[in-house]
């Protein structure tokens, strides 16, 4: 994900809206604070209506968007064969 001051995102604006018409996202900074995500208008909204079927449906339960403060000093579970690992690089030629 891109990032982009105001005054960057002003002179260059039909470069990084194309960028997004793509697929891309650009975070917008206002003296280096994230101030906005510019998404495509398709894949977000596609996304949110589909998280919402999912939760009315009861397969889903929508998160606060906030993590218990010791998630990060949190003890990790094991994994000694290296299962997880190996899915996650699996994943990534699979391009997905």
């Amino acid at each position: 994900m891109k990032t982009a001051a105001v005054s960057e995102l002003k002179a260059h604006l039909s470069e990084y809206l194309n960028e997004v018409k793509v697929g891309g996202e650009i975070v917008v900074t206002d003296r280096g604070k994230p101030v906005a995500r510019l998404v495509p208008v398709v894949h977000s909204l596609l996304a949110r209506d589909s998280l919402l079927k999912l939760q009315k449906q009861g397969l889903i339960k929508t998160g606060t968007g906030k993590l218990p403060e010791d998630f990060w000093a949190a003890e990790r579970p094991e994994d000694p064969d290296g299962l997880v690992l190996k899915a996650l690089l699996e994943e990534r030629e699979a391009g997905r």
